[in-house]
């Protein structure tokens, strides 16, 4: 049909429902009479036309043409239908073609012209002559209602006025023809829209068919249609409660249908997306079968290339609403999420590497490849916990994983090959303990791969990595998992000991004993997260994100203070106070936030106002008051001056003064200088481990030698390394409460089979441009060294002299040194002595070389 055609046409290249490319062709101040007979023919289906007779309300006192009448605008042009007899059944379209057609349709036009007074009843022959009237009435009625609705608010009010019960919009998004589809969404789209008019009882029942229409139209890949009814879906949603409740109960499934069907449209997954994240921040939530099944769609839009960042942010909060929700039974979906970034971050490095294949050899790319070696083994081990703990939580392995809540999450890469390898007879045996350790395994290996890359830094934010960090931080997820499972035992326990002797042994032998449930090591997971944050918090982004987050900030100030009894690690603990100083004090610098991919800045321009702490660095007693950001208080004071100029107080500054606070902190130091003023630390001591050393463990000593059950010394070193007493915080704080101290770590292998390592010369540049960006050299400054550590500290030193770092050369006070080899060292040597068997580490063959020379 030619009219039904036109506007197919027009509709189908509406890229966007706020884009359509036409404009409202009618007047805002249409008469009722005009919408009243658009709404009828919607109603009815149809035209019905009586004998022309006196009508008592025409104006003019003639008889009218009995139709649809529209005044157009740039002009005063009227548009009418007429018929003289009965409603025009559809019937047969192809009956009797010889047949002579009366000419029952006329198109009337008139123009108001001061000299034209008659209006001209001639009957127009053509196109319209075997029309029967449904094809174009209702269309026609549709789209005028719609032009209508656009053009004024007074319009909208009256189609509500005239359409109380909201039927007839509801029978234009029901009607067969697409084009009456499309135009009724838009009316109800601009009646919802419209927050001066009451909702209609109907709006639930708008927003069922709405629907229904999405998904049949993202089968057919009708986008459009599925844009302008989704949009109006989406403001249902928003606007009425009871709609929300029908989708909860009867919509989700069609929501995930056309979710899969629309993955290459953005504006339709932006849409969908919208509208599960305002099913989930009401009142309502979804179901824990419901989060599993939605799952593998909202992974793919975090992740997703197609995605707009709308979408990955509504993904990445309804997911977050899934954890708060379901704690525990939600792991699975967590470590999916995080095998999934993973396994993005290594295409990523088999695609840097194979650009870089060229590059010269050196220690460099084998270190990093032996990191994502390590990183690959993480992620197909955390592949195979996530398949195994999925179907613990089911208790069975089903015939079909298509039958199962998380199957769009483990028939996608990399679980596919776990699913295969699963038994189909028993489920798999798996306990919180080992998915904790693949959890931990995980982010280590993606913390190592990213540590030094800010490309993959910035990747990893972009697909979520900091909703599972804080997750990680401040849940208790994995301990919870750990008691569901020793609760589980127990009461197995209980029934075995009211079953029958006839029954055997052999139905109870798989019984798990409740004593032998392994408490996962969930501090470990903090610690390595923590890690993660401190590295990523450099990043501008990031730093935006935390501290508009009281509450992380408030946890990351407790954890650094040891107010929070999981963060008793020195470790975890300097992680969160280093995270929260590079978020106030590095607001200004858009250094960490370079796409320049692993390429090293020049540490000669990297002095700042404000220190920046990275991954090598910890901060001993992280809670006392001189861990403070100066500059940003200074900030603040230049912000409170400029306050009269109107600028509207910032979220920073407020939860600045939280944090930075001096008064609320807890110290072991003189409590005369714990006041509301803080001296700025007079000079910094630095800690340097080395061979096999840690940043701790080396300096720990044990409390109590004659105690420890090994006479050897080797023995009594190790426990004191676990356990022993970290002196130089028990001690040197209280002895040197005006001195900032740090302790560093590097990677230090006797071989190449506990890992890769970087020669000496460059792990003496890493740890200098830590040093040069966390404002060490500023003051004076010892350094404190054991074993290797003295010889890194000296090639530091070296380094810095011919970069011209001037500031930490002359500021060196002084190096203590422990057992350093100046004139060679045994175990340095030791690969040597073992031949062929062990090969030796690049970090002790740089080593080695140096001895030699000496």
């Amino acid at each position: 049909m030619l009219v039904a055609a036109i506007m197919d046409i027009v509709t189908s290249n509406c890229d966007t429902i706020e884009k359509t490319p036409f404009k409202s062709s009618l007047p805002g101040n249409a008469t009722m009479r005009d919408i009243a007979a658009a709404i009828q023919v919607i109603e009815e289906g149809g035209m019905y036309f009586d004998e022309p007779e006196k009508d008592d309300d025409s104006d003019d006192g003639r008889s009218g043409i009995k139709g649809i009448g529209i005044k157009i605008l740039e002009g005063t042009t009227v548009l009418g239908l007429s018929r003289t007899s009965g409603l025009a059944p559809l019937g047969d379209l192809n009956a009797n073609a010889g047949e002579e057609t009366p000419k029952t349709f006329a198109l009337l036009s008139k123009h108001d012209n001061s000299s034209q007074a008659n209006l001209s009843s001639a009957v127009i022959p053509g196109l319209w002559d075997d029309l029967h009237c449904q094809h174009v009435a209702v269309p026609f009625a549709a789209w005028a209602l719609a032009n209508w609705a656009m053009a004024s608010d007074t319009n909208r009010s009256h189609i509500q006025e005239l359409d109380r019960d909201g039927q007839v919009v509801m029978t234009a998004l029901m009607a067969p023809e697409r084009t009456v589809k499309w135009h009724g969404s838009l009316v109800a789209r601009l009646l919802l829209e419209d927050l001066k008019l009451p909702l209609s009882d109907s709006v639930s029942d708008w927003s069922s068919s709405l629907l229904a229409t999405v998904s049949h139209a993202s089968k057919t890949e009708d986008i459009s249609l599925a844009q302008v009814a989704l949009s109006a879906f989406l403001v249902s949603v928003d606007r009425s409660d009871k709609a929300q409740k029908m989708v909860m109960e009867k919509g989700l499934h069609l929501m995930r249908d056309s979710a899969r069907k629309t993955r290459k449209h953005k504006a339709v997954q932006e849409g969908l997306s919208k509208a599960l994240e305002l099913l989930c921040a009401g009142d309502m939530h979804l179901s824990l079968e419901e989060s599993q099944k939605w799952s593998g769609i909202l992974l793919s839009w975090v992740l997703g290339k197609v995605a707009s960042d709308t979408v990955q942010s509504s993904a990445r909060r309804i997911l977050s609403r899934t954890f708060e929700d379901y704690g525990p039974h939600s792991v699975p979906i967590s470590q999916g999420w995080l095998t999934l970034i993973m396994n993005e971050i290594l295409n990523h490095s088999k695609t840097v590497s194979a650009k870089g294949a060229s590059l010269p050899k050196n220690e460099k790319p084998k270190v990093d490849q032996s990191k994502v070696t390590s990183a690959t083994q993480s992620t197909n081990l955390l592949a195979v916990a996530v398949v195994n703990l999925a179907m613990a939580q089911l208790g069975t392995v089903p015939e079909s994983v298509n039958n199962v809540p998380l199957a769009d999450l483990l028939l996608s890469e990399p679980f596919a090959v776990p699913i295969k390898n699963l038994k189909k007879d028993s489920p798999p045996k798996f306990n919180a303990a080992e998915s904790a350790l693949a959890t931990i395994k995980a982010i280590k290996s993606l913390t190592d791969v990213c540590a030094e890359d800010s490309v993959c830094q910035n990747k990893i934010v972009d697909f979520g990595i900091l909703c599972l960090l804080r997750r990680f931080l401040l849940s208790d997820d994995y301990e919870k998992l750990g008691a569901i499972e020793a609760y589980d035992a127990s009461r197995a326990l209980e029934a075995r000991d009211r079953t029958p002797d006839s029954l055997g042994e052999s139905s109870i032998t798989d019984i798990q004993d409740p004593c032998s449930v392994r408490v996962p090591a969930s501090a470990h997971i903090r610690r390595h997260a923590a890690r993660l944050l401190t590295i990523l918090s450099l990043l501008p982004q990031v730093q935006k994100i935390i501290l508009a987050d009281e509450t992380w900030c408030k946890w990351l100030d407790d954890c650094a203070k040891g107010n929070i009894s999981c963060c008793n690690d020195p470790k975890t603990q300097s992680y969160a106070r280093a995270s929260l100083l590079n978020v106030y004090c590095n607001q200004q610098d858009g250094s960490g936030s370079g796409d320049g991919g692993s390429s090293k800045p020049d540490i000669s321009n990297m002095n700042s106002n404000c220190p920046r702490y990275g991954d090598m660095i910890f901060l001993i007693n992280p809670g006392l008051p001189h861990w403070k950001c100066h500059e940003k208080e200074r900030q603040s004071g230049k912000k409170n001056e400029s306050s009269s100029e109107g600028e509207p107080a910032n979220v920073t500054d407020t939860v600045g003064d939280h944090v930075v606070d001096a008064s609320n902190l807890s110290s072991s130091i003189d409590p005369s200088s714990s006041g509301s003023h803080v001296h700025d630390p007079e000079f910094d001591v630095i800690f340097l481990h080395g061979l096999r050393g840690g940043p701790f463990k080396t300096w720990r000593i044990a409390e109590d030698k004659s105690s420890t059950k090994s006479g050897l010394v080797e023995k009594i070193d190790q426990e004191a390394g676990k356990l022993g007493t970290f002196w130089p915080s028990e001690w040197l704080s209280n002895d040197f409460p005006q001195a900032r101290l740090f302790t560093l770590k590097y990677k230090t292998n006797l071989t190449e089979w506990s890992g890769a390592s970087l020669p000496l010369q460059e792990v003496s540049s890493m740890i200098l441009e830590k040093l040069v960006s966390a404002g060490i050299g500023d003051r004076p400054v010892v350094f404190v060294t054991h074993s290797m550590g003295g010889l890194v500290v000296k090639q530091i030193l070296h380094k810095a002299k011919e970069e011209k770092l001037d500031k930490l050369v002359n500021n060196t006070a002084g190096v203590v040194f422990y057992s350093c080899p100046h004139f060679g060292s045994k175990l340095a040597d030791m690969p040597w002595r073992m031949g062929l068997v062990l090969r030796p580490a690049p970090s002790v063959s740089k080593h080695y070389y140096f001895i030699e020379l000496a």
